[in-house]
């Protein structure tokens, strides 16, 4: 267990037996299955942590060159990889890094497979495709939105795959459950019959939420295995990102500041929602606070009760502040607040606007205590600027 109190302000720390016990779970189910479960590096990349993530997973996935680079020096083996679009620049130095690359586009097939012949080791081609289909309600993670610009539609496919592409790849699903799997694969199943049965492998991309303690793992075994009795042919790959760290860690922060607004009280954090959990803002979501109950979750009673606080980020930006929550004690100078699951899609997204520095990167090994894996200062954003 974590002794805060031996954790810097502002860090984001991982519990190592947490993360453990995470890596286990996905091994189970990529064992009981049958398949191939990969790691998202877009969730978080945090290399350092490789040598114990290898030994429970078949590989990464990356979405550009950056992450490619960081999956072939250390994890040690090629990746699989995704992006949106391809560059001139980038292409030749991912193809060396991957043993799989799939297309967003046949037109970008058609520009960049070329390439892949002259590279020394065989790299198997995929097709993004987008079954215009998917429960996800917030657009801005959608990917079947209407006019999305991630895969190609089932008409484009019509007359079969492309002599050199051998895999499918989707991706429809966002921290969702083993149900919204089943709906996407029936729709899928429906609208690229003949594409699947011409395929080697299936990508079933990520957002696939197994490590939640409401994610029925017997039923995804039995959806995964009754699709491959349906498809023998067919590898099967899943690539969850936040799944590998969801529930793993914190961010910890530190009340520097208590003001207050038109009977608004806002503790002022040397943290930032902009700069250090931005999928706060965009989602938008309410994270959970340790030893904090969210108002808006307790109704008009929430008026009554406690010490009640906004959480206010330390950035300039206007909007730089999420909600109010509810604490048995005044607020003062000093106190730490300790944001739950603060790992996946964090660090990963920060930015350095306003200068603001980064927090702290550790994780708490269970025999050995608190290990720093990055420290951040202000010479990053000088470093940064020029």
């Amino acid at each position: 267990m974590i002794d805060y109190a031996q954790v810097p302000s502002p860090c984001y720390v991982i519990d190592e037996e947490r993360l453990l016990s995470n890596l286990s779970c996905l091994r189970k189910v990529a064992d009981a299955a049958g398949i191939k479960i990969i790691m998202a590096l877009k969730a978080q990349a945090l290399w350092r942590l490789f040598p114990m993530i290898r030994e429970y997973v078949d590989g990464t996935t990356a979405s550009s060159m950056g992450e490619a680079l960081i999956a072939t020096r250390h994890f040690g083996s090629l990746t699989h990889t995704y992006a949106p679009v391809y560059t001139d620049a980038d292409f030749p130095a991912i193809a060396n890094c991957s043993s799989h690359i799939t297309f967003n586009s046949l037109s970008q097939y058609n520009r960049f497979c070329p390439w892949l012949r002259s590279v020394n080791h065989k790299v198997s081609v995929g097709i993004r495709i987008n079954p215009m289909w998917s429960e996800v309600e917030t657009d801005l993670y959608n990917p079947c939105a209407e006019g999305s610009r991630l895969g190609v539609t089932s008409d484009l496919l019509s007359s079969g795959l492309p002599e050199e592409i051998e895999g499918l790849h989707f991706h429809t699903l966002c921290e969702s459950m083993d149900t919204d799997l089943e709906k996407t694969l029936s729709v899928v199943e429906e609208r690229f019959g003949k594409a699947i049965a011409q395929a080697k492998w299936i990508n079933m991309g990520g957002g696939h939420l197994i490590t939640h303690s409401n994610y029925n793992t017997s039923n995804l075994i039995d959806i995964l295995k009754s699709f491959h009795h349906r498809h023998p042919h067919l590898e099967i790959i899943l690539e969850p990102g936040a799944a590998f760290v969801w529930r793993t860690g914190e961010l910890v922060a530190t009340v520097e500041d208590v003001v207050e607004n038109s009977g608004i009280k806002t503790a002022m954090l040397n943290v930032s929602f902009a700069c250090h959990m931005p999928d706060c803002l965009e989602m938008p979501y309410q994270p959970e606070i340790r030893g904090a109950k969210k108002a808006c979750e307790l109704g008009p009673e929430s008026k009554s009760i406690g010490y009640r606080y906004r959480m206010g980020g330390c950035s300039c930006l206007s909007g730089d502040y999420v909600g109010d929550w509810l604490f048995d004690h005044p607020l003062e100078v000093g106190k730490r607040i300790i944001f739950e699951d603060m790992i996946h899609y964090t660090f990963v997204k920060t930015t350095m606007f306003n200068g603001v520095s980064h927090p702290s990167i550790c994780i708490w090994r269970k025999e050995k205590g608190l290990q720093i894996l990055r420290a951040f200062n202000a010479s990053e954003y000088e470093a940064r600027m020029g």
